[in-house]
C-alpha cells in the first residue's frame, strides 16, 4: 500500500509525510498534488488573521474544539515567521494548541513562512489540498501576524476572521490599511479590557456605508478566547457568511477566481525557472552588470538582450 492510499484511508501519519513531500518541493510534489485535487474542494477554508499578540492561535483553538463538538474534522494550519538569521522558526503552536484531542479529529500542522511575506508559508495553499483530500470537514488557518501585507490569506480561504484587540488603536486608520479591507468578520479579542467598547463602536459606524451596498453585514463580534466566550457567536458569525456568499453566487465565483491565480502563479513559477537555467550559463552576465554598475547600459535594455538570448523553445 503506497502512502498515498494510507492518506485516503485516513492514516495521520500518511498525511504528515505528504504535507512534508509537499512543503519541501520534492522531486514530483507536482504530479502529487494532481493526484489529491480531484478529491479536495469540500472543506471551507477560514483564515484567521491580525497584529501579533491578538489572540489568534487561542480563537482558532476555540473554534476547533467548537467545530470538533460538533462531530467535525478540522484541520489546522498555523503560520510562524521564519528567522532571517537562523533560518530556524519557533513553530509555537503546538504548544499553544496541546489541550486539542489526539483521536484523530484534528490535525495541527505548524509551517515556517521561509521568506514568504504574504502572511503565510508559500505552500500553504498545496498543504490544504492534502488536508482537503484527506477528509477535514474544515481548515483553519493563522497566518503569521506580521501586519498590514497579510493578503495572501484572502487567495487561500473561503472566509476571513481579523482579530483585533482593544489596544490596537485608531480603527478608522485600520479600516484604511489592507489589512483590514479583506475581513468577512471582526473578532475583537480581550474584549473584557478596558477601549473594547469604542473600538467595537467606530468599527461599527465606519462599516455602516459597507452594510448599505452590501448583502453581508461585516459583524464586529467580542470575544474572550481565555474564557472561552461568544465562541459561538463568532462560528455562527463564520458559517452565516459561508451561506450568504453560497446565496449570492459569490463563494464560486471567489473560489473560481483562486483556481485562476493559482493557475498563473504555477506558470510564473515555471517561466521564472526557465529563464534562471537558461541564463545562468550566459557567460557575459557578470559583464553586463559592470556595464550597468559603471552606467554604460541599463537594467532594462540589458533585461530585453538576455530574453533574446533565451528564448522560450
Amino acid at each position: 500500500m503506497t502512502v498515498l492510499d494510507k492518506l485516503f484511508k485516513g492514516e495521520l501519519a500518511a498525511l504528515a509525510r505528504i504535507i512534508s513531500y509537499i512543503e519541501n518541493r520534492d522531486e514530483g510534489y507536482r504530479r502529487l498534488l494532481s493526484r489529491l485535487y480531484p478529491r479536495s474542494g469540500k472543506a471551507l477554508k477560514i483564515g484567521f488573521t491580525g497584529p501579533p499578540g491578538a489572540g489568534k492561535s487561542s480563537l482558532v483553538n476555540c473554534v476547533a474544539k467548537k467545530l470538533l463538538a460538533d462531530g467535525k474534522q478540522v484541520g489546522i494550519i498555523a503560520v510562524d515567521p521564519t528567522s532571517p538569521f537562523t533560518g530556524g522558526a519557533l513553530l509555537g503552536d503546538r504548544v499553544r494548541m496541546s489541550d486539542l484531542p489526539t483521536d484523530g479529529s484534528v490535525y495541527v500542522r505548524s509551517m515556517a513562512t521561509r521568506g514568504s511575506r504574504g502572511g503565510l508559508a508559500a505552500a500553504t495553499g498545496n498543504v490544504t489540498v492534502a488536508l482537503d483530500a484527506f477528509g477535514f470537514d474544515y481548515i483553519l488557518i493563522e497566518t503569521v501576524g506580521v501586519g498590514q501585507v497579510e493578503l495572501d490569506i484572502i487567495d487561500t480561504c473561503d472566509t476571513v476572521v481579523v482579530i483585533l484587540v482593544p489596544e490596537s488603536g485608531d480603527a478608522i486608520q485600520a479600516l484604511k490599511a489592507g489589512l483590514m479591507e479583506i475581513a468577512d468578520i471582526f473578532a475583537i479579542n480581550k474584549a473584557d479590557r478596558p477601549g473594547a467598547k469604542n473600538i467595537i463602536a467606530a468599527l461599527q459606524n465606519m462599516l455602516e456605508i459597507k452594510r448599505e451596498q452590501s448583502e453581508w453585514k461585516w459583524p464586529v463580534i467580542p470575544t474572550e478566547a481565555i474564557n472561552n466566550k461568544n465562541i459561538d457567536e463568532l462560528l455562527a458569525g463564520i458559517l452565516a457568511h459561508v451561506e450568504c456568499t453560497r446565496k449570492s453566487g459569490r463563494f464560486e465565483r471567489h473560489r473560481r477566481e483562486q483556481i485562476r491565480k493559482k493557475i498563473f502563479n504555477i506558470l510564473e513559477s515555471q517561466l521564472n525557472a526557465l529563464l534562471h537555467d537558461r541564463l545562468v550559463d550566459v557567460s557575459d552576465l557578470e559583464k553586463i552588470v559592470s556595464d550597468i554598475y559603471s552606467g554604460k547600459s541599463d537594467p532594462y535594455t540589458a533585461s530585453e538582450e538576455l530574453f533574446k538570448l533565451a528564448p522560450m523553445k
